[in-house]
């Protein structure tokens, strides 16, 4: 019978220790972002430059402080994205990444559908908003905007041990 007690215990604490995970991995860290106006939706004309602040509304944002790659956001613009792609500077290889399922507005999948086929251009929002992290800004054809962070090489190389180099920033004190 002391068995049978210990083991329901066990798998009781496996069970719960696993909801707590899950809880706080897809709900628990991330919080409402506040729109800050003309400096939500920046994006670069060229990389000497500073951000560009674009016009948008129904802004939301996500974030975390548990790491400088959770943030995601959505919203919409009028500007056209044939003058976008004219004026800024398009991010190479830009992969959006993931949001929690609770976050409807932002379709990693359909958005990354839509930047192969075309239907949307990814740019550089801003470089090093974190110490090798970049915000990634992209728009489609009807004027949906996505943000996203995504690592830089310097970032890749921090994160990674391997020796960052030379052409890296000095990376920031704690």
């Amino acid at each position: 019978m002391t068995g049978k007690i210990l083991a329901i215990i066990l798998l009781l604490s496996a069970a719960l220790a696993g909801a707590g995970m899950y809880y706080l991995q897809v709900y628990g860290y991330y919080y409402d972002v506040e729109p800050r106006p003309g400096e939500d939706v920046v994006l670069l004309a060229d990389a000497a430059q500073p951000p560009v602040a674009i016009p948008y509304s129904s802004f939301q944002a996500i974030d975390a402080d548990s790491s400088p790659i959770r943030y995601r956001a959505c919203f919409e613009t009028d500007v056209a994205l044939d003058e976008l792609r004219a004026t800024y500077l398009p991010a190479e290889e830009a992969t959006p990444l993931t949001a929690p399922g609770w976050f409807d507005c932002y379709d990693a999948v359909g958005l990354a559908d839509d930047l192969k086929s075309g239907k949307a251009q990814a740019f550089v929002g801003q470089k090093n908003v974190h110490y090798g992290v970049d915000r990634i800004v992209a728009i489609t054809q009807d004027g949906k905007g996505f943000i996203w962070h995504i690592l830089n090489n310097c970032g890749e190389k921090a994160y990674d041990g391997t020796v960052v180099g030379e052409e890296c920033p000095p990376r920031p004190e704690n």
